[in-house]
């Protein structure tokens, strides 16, 4: 028999012993905070955090204690202000520590994340690559996160049906560098959001659709969610590039195959509608640099014939004539756009006769 005990709605305050709902943040009658030991042990392991030099953690952990407190709060402005600063510091590079791929239990998924040349255009992208000094950091430092994420059940029991699944169609070989490619672009989202301190847990895929990553917190505003966005691309270009000069170390014609597909695949996400990556890049652009992009996508339409370019395009024009630009513009997403879009359409010229 199923317990009939009620559960209480409403509890008493420490301090006046008013009773309230237990979903008010502050007491109604003296405005004692509903959560003051819980928000003392964040603000504690930021501050510890932060003499540390560890500011992912620090970040992380004023982001739990916002939750906490009532947006109108004096306490609330002030920790908001401590997180733009901090989200900045870590955006110029300093104190970035991305931390474990994990979702803590009971974590709700109230978002998600669904994911989506010849021998002298390898120069041509390598010194485009060169200009994300972070590519060539992950390149040398977050082969830990990537193989974290392999750790999860969840994510590695739907790669693995995912993996059955295109391998009916497409052989086994071409299906795991097409899983890998989608992991690889995934974990790039999961370590930009461990980087600005938001809680999320490793891909979750769908065969046929891709994959997607669940994250606890909302992104704090356009220019972190330009930066989130765009992540998974620039690993997935990393991916494409490694996979490429593989193709051109062995001649493998199913390794230069899978780098175009991965290209496709990346420059896909590179839409500006919707959720899809692209999309993400544009709302922290200018209007003037929204248009920059779409004269990038157009150069590049014309250079390379590619007809997925011709989406894009579509999707750049749209969102310029309907979306409203960024109150406060971000020309590094904007640079990171365009570089993305100029080295995944020439990644598309590959030929396949290596």
């Amino acid at each position: 028999m199923p317990d009939a005990t009620p559960v209480s709605s409403s509890t008493w305050c420490d301090s006046c012993g008013t009773e309230y709902a237990t979903k008010l943040l502050a007491c109604p009658q003296c405005h004692r905070l509903a959560h003051a030991d819980a928000l003392k042990q964040c603000a504690d392991v930021a501050e510890a955090a932060s003499r540390s030099g560890d500011l992912t953690t620090a970040l992380a952990a004023w982001r739990d204690a916002l939750v906490l407190l009532p947006p109108a709060s004096r306490q609330y402005a002030a920790i908001s202000a401590r997180l733009e600063t901090l989200s900045r510091q870590i955006d110029e590079g300093q104190g970035v520590n991305p931390g474990p791929v994990s979702s803590q239990p009971g974590e709700p998924d109230s978002a998600a994340w669904t994911g989506k040349a010849g021998v002298a255009g390898l120069g041509t992208l390598a010194l485009l690559a060169l200009k994300f000094k972070f590519v060539l950091i992950m390149a040398l430092t977050k082969g830990k996160l990537l193989l974290l994420g392999l750790t999860k059940a969840s994510t590695l029991f739907s790669m693995l049906l995912s993996l059955g699944v295109y391998w009916t169609a497409f052989g086994w070989k071409f299906a795991l560098g097409l899983v890998l490619s989608i992991y690889v672009h995934e974990m790039g989202h999961v370590a930009a959001l461990r980087r600005f301190g938001i809680r999320a847990g490793a891909p979750m895929f769908i065969p046929g659709l891709g994959a997607y990553v669940r994250l606890q917190q909302s992104l704090p505003d356009a220019r972190a969610d330009a930066r989130v966005g765009l992540a998974g691309p620039i690993w997935g270009l990393f991916g494409a590039l490694a996979t490429f000069a593989a193709a051109l170390a062995t001649g493998s014609l199913m390794l230069a195959a899978i780098a175009k597909l991965a290209a496709w695949i990346n420059l896909f996400n590179l839409i500006p509608i919707w959720q899809l990556d692209g999309g993400r890049g544009f709302r922290s652009m200018s209007r003037s640099e929204r248009w920059f992009s779409a004269l990038a996508i157009a150069v590049m339409w014309s250079v390379t014939q590619e007809s997925l370019l011709f989406l894009l395009l579509i999707g750049a024009t749209f969102n310029v004539l309907t979306h409203p630009p960024a109150k406060m513009p971000d020309r590094r997403a904007t640079l990171e756009y365009v570089v993305l879009v100029v080295a995944f359409s020439l990644l598309t010229m590959i030929p396949v006769n290596i």
